[in-house]
């Protein structure tokens, strides 16, 4: 039985896990991912292929806020910009998917420096309040760029292809989705490990101790937010793919606010919990609309007439739920039972 976490050398303390059960469980899952395309439906692939998406900017937003602790409201122009830059290159450019998913990150990342820099000494509420007038300006920026953006028009994608291979289909857009994802997990993992993420969580716990360390907290923090905004341009590219049609409604404020409860609800600060943040939350309006099926007809019809208002009730009680019973999130109930199996039969 595991009895600590003790490191011995470096290459142990990077590595990314050394748990034959965490490998066994990454294994299976990615087993159950790549048969999911066999018994799913073609409703459950495509909310699958959303989850994975949605994933990838999550985690994004989880290395700015839950790693290093700065709260920004400003997802929802980040995944705008990466939405229409690969659009606009696709339409205009013909420039296939890989390197638009690369463009909208990277555009993205180079813009989130004009929020970073005025944000260096802003904390909490007021940061949070600039990274929200950042996706307003985004917003309005897409509206008045008509000749580029096609305005309130929107903008429709063609179909998305991979080497001479049409990811038209659910199933193949689906397999690259998961792909990309597997990916980027796997970096911000990586990440987790390494200097850099060791300086955003000591910038998170304690900046003017950490500055007192040697960090350089322009950098790092400048460093994070470009990180985040890549994932998160990443994911906005490759949902503009997915769905084939982009709107500025799209990306309301709104969206910045689940993607912030996601990371609360999954766990702050966790890469396993961000992941399980997103699956939990998307799939809670599913789970609401099937509950409201089950006690009748009346309560179908308000979830269906009053989808927004139902939803926007519904994570507001469990992000309430999930702080007053475990701030942790899922992540420290999983680790909470772990830790319970360990133990047992001594609790305490």
């Amino acid at each position: 039985m595991r009895a600590g976490h003790f490191k011995q050398s470096y290459p142990e303390l990077v590595a990314l896990t050394d748990s034959g059960a965490v490998k066994a469980w990454t294994v299976t899952l990615l087993v159950a991912c790549m048969a999911l395309p066999w018994v799913a439906s073609s409703y459950v692939l495509a909310l699958a292929t959303t989850i994975l998406i949605t994933g990838i900017g999550v985690v994004g937003l989880n290395l700015l806020t839950g790693v290093c602790g700065l709260i920004s409201l400003g997802h929802a122009g980040f995944l705008a910009i990466g939405a229409y830059t690969a659009a606009v290159l696709a339409v205009d450019y013909a420039v296939p998917v890989v390197p638009g998913i690369i463009c909208g990150g990277l555009l993205a990342a180079a813009l989130s420096l004009l929020v970073g820099i005025p944000s260096l000494r802003l904390k909490g509420l007021y940061l949070a309040i600039t990274t929200l007038a950042f996706t307003i300006i985004v917003t309005h920026s897409i509206l008045n760029l008509d000749w580029l953006t096609r305005g309130s028009a929107g903008l429709s994608l063609p179909a998305a292809d991979l080497l001479g291979v049409s990811l038209a289909g659910k199933v193949s857009f689906y397999y690259f989705s998961l792909a990309v994802c597997v990916l980027f997990v796997a970096a911000a993992t990586n990440l987790m490990r390494s200097r850099i993420g060791r300086a955003f969580v000591a910038i998170r716990d304690h900046d003017i101790a950490a500055e007192m360390m040697g960090i350089n907290l322009v950098a790092y923090k400048l460093m994070a937010f470009a990180l985040s905004a890549f994932f998160t341009g990443a994911a906005g590219a490759l949902a503009a793919y997915q769905v084939r049609y982009i709107n500025v409604d799209s990306f309301a404020v709104l969206v910045s606010i689940e993607a912030l409860a996601m990371i609360i609800v999954g766990g702050l600060g966790s890469i396993a919990g961000a992941i399980l943040g997103t699956i939990f939350m998307s799939l809670l309006p599913e789970f609401t609309r099937w509950l409201f099926d089950a006690l009748g007809s009346g309560l179908t019809e308000t979830f269906s007439t009053r989808a927004l208002e139902v939803r926007g009730l519904i994570y507001g009680v469990v992000i309430m739920t999930v702080l007053r019973v475990q701030p942790d999130g899922l992540i420290g109930l999983w680790r909470d039972a772990k830790r319970l199996w360990s133990n047992w039969p001594f609790r305490y």
